[in-house]
């Protein structure tokens, strides 16, 4: 079966996943940019433990938005465990937001998905 539009998908998935998906997606790809960004800059002793929690983060938050475009049974889990994960991830990108903006950057969007994420635990 392949779908026709995007209102398909969010039917398909409903709408309270959709935000999620978006959230836990636009993480894992600033994660992704901050931990490549990350390992062009001077001091990478300084930046080891924001390049590992941003490969975490960005691992969890792809596999939290698979878990949900299939709807699986331990969704509300793996967000949670994604919350978690995006929080130590932002905790750690804010020590170096101010030199760094991909930092900067991947705090706010770790925050973000965060904060859905334990939206979508407690709904």
């Amino acid at each position: 079966m392949q779908l026709q539009t995007i209102a398909q998908l969010d039917q398909l998935i409903g709408e309270t996943y959709q935000e999620c998906i978006e959230a836990c997606s636009t993480c894992a790809l600033a994660c992704d940019a901050c931990s490549s960004a990350c390992l062009r800059e001077q001091n990478l002793e300084m930046l080891r433990e924001c390049i590992e929690l941003n490969q975490d983060c960005s691992r969890i938050c792809s596999l939290a938005a698979d878990y949900m475009t299939r709807n699986r049974p331990w969704t509300d889990q793996v967000c949670l465990l994604c919350a978690d994960i995006c929080r130590a991830c932002a905790e750690e990108c804010e020590k170096h937001a101010s030199m760094h903006e991909h930092c900067r950057q991947c705090a706010q969007a770790c925050r973000q998905c965060e904060e859905v994420c334990r939206q979508m635990f407690t709904a």
